[in-house]
């Protein structure tokens, strides 16, 4: 399926025909913004924030929370504002924290690296 199937900017290829991306995931978005500012936080200074780490806390969140995937600026700005709730921040937060500790305890980034 790799062969068939690959991202890259914005764009897909798919069977021999690359294609532009014209959707967004609200929730990566959000997610994405969230582990750079938390990893760059006091609390989370003794993990790893190399690229594979932030990439595994990353993906590991998005498979714990739901896809917002919309296809236009006016959708984005109404899910954005759906999740920007107390309840809706809390939630999240959980999960990302949750896959820091997870990625923190288990990483899978080359242990020799510098």
């Amino acid at each position: 399926m790799s062969e068939n199937l690959s991202g890259m900017d914005g764009f897909f290829f798919f069977k021999g025909v690359y294609m532009e991306r014209e959707y967004t995931n609200v929730m990566e978005e959000i997610v994405v913004t969230w582990v750079q500012i938390l990893m760059a936080g006091m609390e989370y200074q003794t993990f790893c924030s190399c690229n594979k780490c932030k990439n595994d806390i990353i993906t590991l969140s998005l498979n714990a929370l739901p896809n917002y995937y919309v296809t236009t600026e006016e959708g984005r700005k109404r899910i954005f504002e759906n999740l920007n709730t107390d309840e809706n921040r809390k939630w999240i937060n959980k999960r990302l924290i949750s896959a820091i500790h997870v990625v923190g305890k288990f990483p899978k980034h080359n242990q020799n690296r510098p």
